[in-house]
């Protein structure tokens, strides 16, 4: 709701109230200063325009916490928030809603990288900032949009396959013997091109049998479908690298189904799971069980950050572009202590 609106809204209510209330006179003076005083408080807030792309995982859910958690009005916000149902055109549909709102701040998370020129032009036109969080925007002009904040998913792409080395190494496994399926994110989405070329780039490099990519959509439904599919197509599996934790209790599921075991002993049977994210309470618990073998963490708590950009940006001054958040990497298995990706280490730790 804009400024316009409120003091519209304050006024209505106030109108409602004199109506029902016949006790005593109200004086003009009184209305006026009711009015004056909600004018001035909703023009005290910094108007922030959300869009989410929807709530197809515990993740995303988490995010949008963060966001509704920061963005209050007690923390001098009024925060406009549309879910796009993963739908990019419903996202740019709000975000041209937010511009005729005249909303301080847009803040998006969107679905694809792809295909937003048009309306963040718009936003720059309307003098509106835009930070862009979690998945990244591919605008011919990066000024199109203040600054981002969110993971480097490759990077989360390259621990996984560090950790996955590292451990079949320590036992002995060679490398052709590792024969992986990747369930991937929705395809287009940042976590998803950086998580898949973070394996694929591995399994060239060190002679790994990468058998299939197919999207599960980052959902547990699509997650069991695809796996399911999967065992019936290759008899072979032992690695399945699943791109988030609801993907890889999905594919858990149908790997009991089909009478087999997830676990990390691959030499005798198991099939390895891997995942991403570490939000999800069952995939932790599946990660202390030893069902899921390793996660990478995919920090979702993206509301301070945001309203960190938010208070420099009202400040005058201009943040990085790119804003990195630090995030760990989870393992029941204690043999692997540590990884190392482009010369710096990460430690391993418990779930």
């Amino acid at each position: 709701m804009n400024k316009m609106l409120k003091k519209l809204a304050g006024m209505l209510i106030l109108s409602a109230v004199l109506v029902g209330c016949g006790k005593r006179a109200v004086t003009v003076d009184e209305i006026n200063s009711s009015i004056e005083e909600n004018s001035a408080k909703a023009d005290s807030l910094i108007t922030v325009g959300f869009s989410q792309l929807g709530a197809e995982s515990d993740w995303r859910s988490a995010n949008t916490d963060s966001m509704l958690g920061t963005f209050t009005e007690e923390n001098g916000y009024d925060l406009v928030y549309k879910n796009g149902q993963q739908k990019q055109a419903n996202q740019i549909t709000a975000i041209r809603m937010f511009i005729q709102q005249e909303v301080d701040y847009i803040v998006l998370a969107p679905a694809t990288e792809d295909g937003w020129d048009s309306v963040l032009s718009e936003a720059r036109e309307a003098n509106i900032p835009v930070i862009i969080v979690d998945r990244r925007v591919n605008a011919a002009d990066k000024n199109l949009y203040s600054c981002w904040v969110g993971s480097d998913f490759e990077l989360e792409g390259k621990k996984m396959s560090a950790w996955i080395k590292a451990y079949t190494e320590s036992k002995g496994i060679a490398p052709e013997n590792l024969h992986i399926v990747n369930i991937q994110g929705s395809i287009g989405s940042t976590a998803q091109i950086g998580r898949t070329r973070g394996l694929a780039n591995a399994a060239r490099e060190y002679g790994w049998d990468l058998k299939a990519e197919v999207s599960g959509d980052f959902t547990e439904t699509k997650g069991r479908e695809v796996m399911g599919a999967l065992l019936k197509r290759f008899n072979d599996i032992n690695i399945v690298y699943c791109e988030n934790d609801n993907e890889a209790i999905g594919a858990i599921d149908a790997i009991e189904s089909a009478g087999k075991k997830a676990g990390p002993d691959i030499e005798n049977g198991e099939i390895m799971v891997v995942s991403f994210d570490g939000v999800n309470e069952k995939a932790l618990t599946y990660a202390r069980e030893g069902k899921i073998s390793c996660i990478a963490e995919c920090n979702p708590l993206h509301g301070p950050r945001v309203e960190a950009l938010i208070k420099t940006l009202e400040a005058g001054n201009i943040p990085d572009k790119y804003n990195y958040v630090d995030e760990k990497i989870y393992s029941s298995i204690t043999e692997i202590k540590s990884i190392t990706v482009d010369n710096k280490s990460y430690n391993v730790e418990i779930p």
